[in-house]
């Protein structure tokens, strides 16, 4: 039978017209949904994982730019993604005011990095009090007694410390703030906790791989990140006196802990902070990503997104796991389900 050039070229065009999902996501019939989200820094490495893998298996392409929480939560109120992602969790008030919802991610921790010459990772021994005095710009010398004090036997340099903070709103800045806010009143008062602070002192880096290469390029630096950063730039880590008065190293089981101590299932719109939990191995610093959508977007675009998040949770624990990331468990997963269906619809 001759081909109909003209009814095919209708065809296609109809096909191609008809594969619209709005600004966010689009799909033809040639190719995959193509999702952009952004936001969290501290969740790139998860996210990255796992989009490669979902594009593999399905053809679907989730485009993610790593901006900072502050950016994913200003772009998702825009309706500019389909998703944001933010290590803070926004208030049930704020969510309702603005037609958001959000759910976690993963369960993951951040700790504090350092260039010291000699100092092996692992082997500087901080405490959350002295981290806010570092911070405050109280402590500015590494051989400051209260540093020496909790590191006897080391070496400690006579070097000035040279704070690095994040230069971009942050949820990792928010965990690291939130924690000191419960160690140090005098943080609490003078500083508080927020994406972004008026930092005392320091210089400020873009994003968790702005911190990290600031670090180790500045002898005597000291700074933040989240913990897959550290494994994966190999960066010298502190270990920590947490609540109990233990001294821990960062690790999956010690953010897991810490999540041990919160019920994600009970809480509304999924409201809960992970930093300063009691147990002998929690680690102080945990925190956790909420993946933010709008109610108002298109529900396909909504699908998707909750399509690719939904194969993370059923598929992507081994991964989550590799880079130090904790799997919420198949209960908070149906919870999740089930607070789709009554928001979204899906």
């Amino acid at each position: 039978m001759p081909i109909n050039r003209r009814a095919f070229a209708k065809a296609a065009a109809a096909l191609a017209v008809s594969g619209v999902l709005g600004a966010a996501a689009v799909t033809t019939a040639f190719a995959g949904v193509s999702l952009t989200g952004a936001g969290s820094t501290w969740v790139y490495p998860l996210v990255a994982k796992w989009s490669a893998a979902y594009e593999k298996e399905t053809g679907n392409k989730i485009n993610y730019q790593s901006i900072g929480s502050g950016g994913g939560i200003a772009q998702i109120k825009a309706g500019t993604v389909a998703f944001g992602a933010s290590d803070m969790p926004l208030k049930p008030e704020e969510l309702a005011k603005d037609g958001l919802i959000q759910f976690p991610t993963a369960v993951a921790g951040e700790d504090l990095v350092y260039n010291l010459p000699g100092i092996k990772p692992g082997e500087l021994i901080l405490s959350g009090p002295v981290v806010a005095d570092i911070y405050l710009g109280k402590i500015k010398k590494w051989n400051d007694p209260a540093i020496a004090k909790l590191n006897p036997g080391v070496k400690l340099p006579d070097m000035n410390i040279t704070v690095v903070h994040r230069s971009d709103g942050s949820g990792t800045t928010f965990t690291f703030a939130d924690y000191l806010s419960k160690v140090s009143p005098e943080w609490k008062e003078k500083v508080g906790a927020n994406t972004s602070l008026n930092w005392p002192t320091g210089v400020g880096g873009k994003g968790n791989e702005g911190v990290a290469a600031y670090v180790q390029r500045i002898p005597g630096a000291i700074g933040y990140v989240e913990y897959a950063y550290i494994l994966e730039n190999k960066l010298a880590y502190a270990r920590m006196i947490n609540r109990d008065g233990k001294v821990v190293s960062p690790s999956l089981k010690g953010f897991q802990d810490a999540a041990a101590h919160v019920d994600f299932n009970k809480a509304q719109d999924f409201y809960v902070i992970l930093t300063d939990h009691t147990g002998p191995d929690t680690w102080p610093i945990s925190g956790c990503t909420w993946q933010i959508l709008r109610k108002a977007a298109p529900k396909e675009t909504n699908e998707e997104v909750t399509k690719f998040f939904l194969w993370g949770f059923e598929k992507g624990q081994a991964m989550a796991e590799s880079i130090a990331f904790g799997p919420l468990p198949q209960s908070t997963v149906d919870v999740i389900k089930a607070y789709w269906k009554k928001n979204l619809g899906i």
